[in-house]
């Protein structure tokens, strides 16, 4: 039997609960993973304007405290030292210490070391630092770190070039950016005169030192400049954490849903289970499909009728305790069945003892193979009754079951028949009762078939005529053929012989037999014959 529809119901809502459970799981690590996506973005955001604005500040720094030297060096210091130079040395003086000297002005480099203590003063977290390896004499030296170091020799090999060095150190940026102190013509005239200068061959575009603006600043200064934009995510935040708190709500509503839908279907699989128990597997198939509705409703198609019967089946029972009876029946019955559906055929009904089976509906393969089919199966039928004889003698039934088949084909109503309350699919007609009928002609283990279906499969049977009979309801005489055995392959030359009778099984199959068995087999069917031989003068005497 097939899986039931409730059965496979039942697997299809385990299904879908458990892909809409991933589905589920899914969908909150995505939202989790954008929500902690948030902050990164912001972070990072805040990092690169934290190092623009330092890059630009500090930019912005250097240039103008370059351009205040420049302008002071050519328009103020060349001017004086230019009346120095021409004989007027009563004028300002131009000095490192100026301010000790009553009147004096400081060097350039000088005014840049003051302007940075300036800036020092009134921005804490801006350094500006004026450096050289070559200072005057009788002056400190000044203290170059790696980078000061690496980052002059670099501009005296390319003094285009601006320099900077990123830090970060916690929640603390800190930029240094250095470019290069360049001589001017005041500045090469200063030096190379004046007598504290350890270097006297300098020229207009040479690098003296360097100046360093350092400015330090905390990533918490940029924060308030995404005020909104961490408002909005702080409310999406808030959405998000709502949301997956709802669909956890939801999923567990899901599950309880589901947990009862799965009961359900459990209970519905159970019953359908049950029910199928009660209809052939191609009814039952073909209502739970879909394709046939429960209605009364027939249709007229042209079948081949199988009918079987137990022969002196009453005697039978009065021989036979009703358990072992009833055990007996069961299993010929279970035995036929699983050999009906295994040749395609569809299970009718059981009469007591007799059994109802057809082929061409609700499956069809052809009036001619389905009475090829149905041929088929009524041989696999004694063959396998041959061998269940067999077992039932050995566990002590002296005659067991005898079993007469006939076979038709024809033109039947086949259908839902009944009440909107209480219907059965079933066949009706006079060619169903004509099944009925052959087998009744039939001798105990006998096949007989009717004319209609010895033509549909006479190139597969080896068969005789039986005398002609006459039934109620059909006009046409009817010529019966008994079976004597199937021919098997193309060359039609292996056949199969089956005859079932009280006190003989036999059933061979040609094609089946080994090379080295056909001598035994040959041995003991004459053997067989010899002791019929003998038994003769034994009854006629009787």
């Amino acid at each position: 039997m097939a899986d039931p529809q409730g059965a496979t119901t039942a697997r299809t809502a385990e299904n879908s609960t458990s892909a809409a459970r991933r589905s589920s799981y899914w969908l909150i690590a995505v939202v989790l993973a954008m929500l902690a996506g948030l902050p990164l973005a912001v972070w990072l955001d805040i990092s690169d304007l934290s190092e623009n604005a330092l890059r630009r500040q500090a930019r912005d720094m250097s240039s103008l405290v370059t351009s205040i030297r420049s302008y002071y060096s050519a328009n103020v210091v060349g001017r004086v030292l230019a009346a120095h130079q021409a004989g007027d040395v009563s004028g300002t003086v131009v000095s490192h210490n100026y301010a000790n000297i009553p009147g004096a002005i400081p060097l350039p480099a000088t005014l840049s070391l003051e302007l940075g203590d300036v800036i020092r003063e009134q921005q804490a977290n801006i350094t500006y630092r004026f450096l050289s390896d070559l200072p005057f004499k009788n002056r400190a030296p000044h203290g170059l770190d790696n980078f000061e170091t690496a980052s002059l020799a670099s501009l005296r090999a390319n003094s285009s070039q601006t320099l900077t060095d990123l830090t970060r150190v916690g929640f603390t940026d800190t930029l240094r950016l250095i470019t290069p102190v360049i001589m001017g013509q005041a500045c090469v005239a200063c030096h190379n005169t004046h007598p504290e200068s350890p270097k006297k061959d300098w020229k207009v575009g040479d690098v003296r030192g360097i100046q360093e603006v350092i400015i330090r600043q905390p990533y918490a200064s940029n924060v308030l400049a995404f005020k909104y934009l961490l408002c909005y995510f702080f409310f999406v935040a808030i959405i998000g954490i709502s949301f997956i708190v709802l669909q956890r709500q939801q999923t567990r509503v899901i599950h309880s849903a589901n947990r009862d839908l799965e009961a359900a279907n459990e209970f519905l699989a159970s019953v359908s289970l049950k029910i199928s128990r009660y209809l052939s597997p191609q009814i039952y198939k073909s209502i739970f499909s879909g394709q046939k509705d429960v209605v009364v409703h027939t249709e007229r198609k042209r079948l081949t009728i199988f009918f079987s019967d137990i022969k002196d089946f009453t005697a039978t029972t009065e021989r036979l305790q009703p358990e072992a009876l009833t055990e007996m029946l069961n299993e010929y019955l279970t035995e036929m069945s699983t050999i009906a559906l295994k040749h395609g055929g569809t299970v009718d009904k059981f009469i007591g003892d007799a059994m109802l089976v057809f082929f061409g509906d609700p499956e069809t393969k052809g009036a001619e193979e389905d009475a090829k089919a149905c041929l088929r199966m009524a041989v696999d039928m004694q063959r396998r009754l041959g061998e269940l004889k067999e077992r039932w003698r050995r566990n002590g039934t002296e005659e067991p079951f005898v079993v007469r088949m006939g076979i038709n084909s024809g033109y039947c109503n086949v259908g839902n028949f009944g009440s909107s309350d209480r219907m059965d699919y079933t066949i009706i007609g006079a060619e169903a009762n004509l099944a009925a009928r052959l087998q009744s002609i039939a001798q105990g283990g006998e096949i007989v078939v009717s004319y209609e279906t010895y033509a549909l499969v006479k190139d597969i049977v080896d068969a005789h005529p039986l005398p002609p009979i006459t039934m109620k309801g059909i006009q046409r005489e009817i010529v019966p053929y008994a079976v004597d055995g199937l021919m098997l392959g193309a060359d039609h030359k292996s056949r199969v012989l089956s005859e079932h009778l009280a006190g003989l099984d036999l059933h061979l199959d040609t094609a089946r037999l080994e090379p080295a068995d056909r001598a035994r087999v040959v041995a003991a069917l004459k053997e067989a014959i010899a002791a019929l031989d003998e038994t003769k003068p034994e009854k006629a005497r009787s």
